[in-house]
């Protein structure tokens, strides 16, 4: 295994997955929700396969496959935007997170698994950020020094998502963080409909100029 390619896929995808997107917010989301933190499990296995797959096969070269049909991005855009601006209302619905052990309101595993599915393959941003950002840089390796640099970028993608459950749970569990747990939904639900502007406004550069 190259240590340097290794090293520069885990720096470049930690730095693409710090930034506040759907998929974080949905993960930590749930891991307030979520009476226990083993009822995570499904959103972040999801998560976390979702985008061993993305980079899997952006790694492979299709990546730049992709980029090359227009169509391709502006169904991707009009997708994320749809669901995306759908999720936000969704949430709305729900003024307050459920974190009672005894409360049936929480998402199941089929609901935990569609949802996460959906956030991270139908997330414009993560599909720029694996096929486009990953997929490219991946270019400048061959052979294992290309699967080194991508075992870099997945290890990333587990251990971030792991850790987004578990500073949900604590921060649903701690003092101040029951206090504030009501606002999560409505600021996760700003958050979305932000994404879903972006994206609508990305949509009309892409069909209108």
């Amino acid at each position: 295994m190259s240590v340097s390619a290794f090293t520069h896929g885990f720096v470049l995808a930690a730095a693409l997955i710090v930034a506040i997107g759907p998929q974080n917010v949905f993960i930590f989301q749930q891991g307030i929700a979520q009476p226990r933190l083993v009822r995570t499990i499904p959103t972040v296995l999801t998560a976390a396969i979702a985008d061993t797959f993305l980079i899997g096969v952006a790694v492979v070269g299709l990546s730049v496959a992709v980029l090359r049909f227009a169509w391709l991005r502006t169904a991707m855009f009009a997708a994320g935007a749809i669901f995306l601006a759908y999720y936000g209302w969704a949430l709305l619905r729900q003024p307050a997170l459920a974190v009672d052990p005894d409360t049936e309101s929480f998402l199941g595993t089929r609901q935990q698994i569609g949802f996460t599915a959906s956030v991270s393959l139908l997330n414009p941003h993560a599909l720029l950020d694996t096929i486009g950002v990953i997929g490219t840089n991946a270019l400048a390796y061959d052979g294992p020094d290309r699967w080194s640099f991508a075992i870099g970028c997945v290890l990333v993608s587990w251990l971030a998502f792991s850790t987004l459950a578990i500073a949900g749970r604590l921060f649903g569990t701690a003092k101040t963080g029951s206090r504030l747990v009501g606002y999560v939904n409505p600021a996760s639900a700003i958050i979305m409909w932000l994404f879903a502007g972006w994206m609508v406004w990305q949509l009309l550069g892409m069909t209108l100029f």
